[in-house]
């Protein structure tokens, strides 16, 4: 019995999938494309989760990547609760939950990455629409509510919990927020606007504080199940070129679960967004751009963090009031900027072309 073909499997309901069908319709591609996701939603944008969704500013259906008429309009078939559990590249067929096998002609993985735990008895995660649900609903007003990690979703469910009326405790190992990992400036400057938010912020504290509600935000783990299975090099994520290809003919990589070779994973929208972009250029022959600068923004308490490219709290300089670079051999690899004290897109150009510390003053 023959399989079912389609030209574009998309494995995986995230950002980076639904950036990768948008850019091949808008590319004029015309033929077959099947989006297969784990969870029983549409695509959505993950940041609002911890900022906008969790205070209850906005419902879901104005965080999706894409409304459902969209999918439909651009003949882009999606299948939701039913993941994608075999990949056979040798074969470029792949079977579903459900048992049913098709073939692709090209595949991209998209899986994502999972909240780490800890075993903390009845903790809370927040990586998904479901968990900020539950934990919208658990943290209302006057409930104790520990936060365990200070990056950045536990900066952001902090200040978003103590807006919602919870009493706020934010623990954090190291001796500063983002694991010390933005330089001592940048974390008194966000450690000042969560106290006065309201959040008792606790650093160098190993152990949470009891509480009646646990939020862990200590990173998250790539998805790689799939793609290791499926004989795809694997080394903390899917390892890709800059085409966003995988070790395997005709499967690509992007968002979360993708690593450039010979670089840092970066979990972030515009992360996301980017590679799965790439990847559809990439599976239609078309020039790929090069790779930019990473880029994570961060909102909390009603102030702005863009970090722009690598942090090294080691070569932090203060290049002015609310900018701050990391200088490399006399090159800027970073900056972080608060409150937009510059435009970000500039200062991204100048990251990504080795600026000196001058040029960016």
């Amino acid at each position: 019995m023959a399989l079912r073909f389609v030209d574009v499997l998309l494995i995986g309901g995230g950002v980076a999938a639904a950036r990768c069908a948008r850019t091949f319709r808008r590319a004029g591609f015309a033929g077959s494309i099947l989006l297969v996701g784990e969870e029983p939603r549409l695509p959505y944008n993950r940041p609002p989760l911890s900022k906008e969704l969790l205070r209850g500013e906005v419902p879901d259906e104005l965080v999706l990547a894409e409304p459902a008429s969209w999918y439909e309009r651009r003949a882009v078939e999606v299948q939701l609760g039913v993941p994608v559990a075999a990949l056979v590249p040798d074969e470029n067929v792949a079977q579903l939950a459900d048992g049913t096998r098709l073939r692709y002609g090209q595949a991209l993985v998209a899986t994502g990455a999972s909240a780490r735990r800890l075993p903390i008895e009845g903790s809370l995660v927040l990586r998904t629409l479901a968990d900020a649900h539950a934990l919208r609903a658990a943290a209302g007003d006057g409930v104790a509510v520990t936060v365990v990690g200070g990056g950045f979703i536990g900066v952001e469910a902090s200040a978003s919990l103590a807006a919602a009326g919870a009493r706020v405790t934010l623990v954090e190992r190291a001796a500063g927020l983002w694991a010390a990992g933005l330089g001592a400036a940048v974390s008194e400057w966000a450690v000042g606007i969560l106290r006065e938010a309201g959040v008792d912020v606790r650093l160098g504290a190993a152990d949470p504080v009891p509480a009646d509600v646990t939020l862990v935000g200590v990173g998250v783990t790539p998805r790689v199940e799939l793609a290791q299975a499926a004989g795809l090099e694997v080394d903390d994520g899917v390892v890709v070129d800059e085409r966003q290809a995988t070790s395997a003919p005709n499967v690509f990589a992007a968002g979360d679960v993708a690593r450039l070779r010979g670089e840092a994973r970066v979990e972030h929208w515009h992360a996301a967004r980017e590679s799965g972009e790439r990847a559809a250029l990439a599976m239609l022959g078309e020039p790929v751009p090069p790779i930019r600068a990473a880029w994570v923004f961060s909102e909390f308490a009603g102030h702005q963090l863009d970090l722009i490219g690598v942090a090294d709290p080691q070569a932090a300089v203060e290049i002015a009031t609310g900018l701050h670079a990391y200088v490399r051999d006399g090159r800027v690899v970073g900056v972080a900027l608060q409150d937009g004290a510059a435009d970000v897109e500039a200062v991204r150009t100048l990251v990504e072309r080795g600026a000196t510390p001058e040029e960016l003053r």
